[in-house]
């Protein structure tokens, strides 16, 4: 089954809260090599400014792909993920994920599109905090290549 260019426009629920933890952030900090101490160091953390330990940037990954599942495993999207490959990630940051944040996505699929036998889909995945505070905007193309 091809992907589904109706799906273009959709718009997702809201994920369930994600809570952002200062293991969770120390352990994917230790991960892509980030070392400066405000991913891992309360004191330098509020020293400079921020309530608590800060993610990383690219951190907003786990929160945005967990919005992304929501179309990858939708039946009527017609996404083979063993066929996917991942082709473009941008973060726009409204404000530093934060420790004690809990944050929830509502994923919009921006566009589907063929290109070359393959199917193109751009998302974008808005988290904010439950109580509404935008936090990063994060746009994702995945490449659903074709058949053989």
């Amino acid at each position: 089954m091809p992907v589904n260019a109706d799906f273009a426009g959709r718009e997702y629920p809201a994920t369930p809260p994600y809570a952002v933890g200062r293991e969770k952030i120390r352990e994917f900090a230790e991960a892509v090599g980030a070392a400066d101490p405000v991913h891992v160091d309360v004191d330098e953390a509020r020293a400079r400014g921020y309530a608590d330990v800060i993610a990383p940037p690219t951190f907003a990954v786990l929160i945005a792909q967990q919005c992304d599942k929501q179309l990858i495993v939708d039946p009527e999207a017609g996404i083979d993920f063993s066929r996917v490959v991942h082709g473009e990630q941008k973060f726009v940051h409204h404000r530093p994920l934060t420790a004690g944040d809990e944050v929830v996505g509502v994923l919009h699929v921006d566009s589907v599109r063929e290109a070359g036998g393959h199917a193109m889909v751009t998302t974008r995945s808005e988290l904010s905090t439950t109580d509404g505070e935008p936090v990063c905007t994060a746009t994702s193309t995945i490449v659903i290549r074709g058949g053989e």
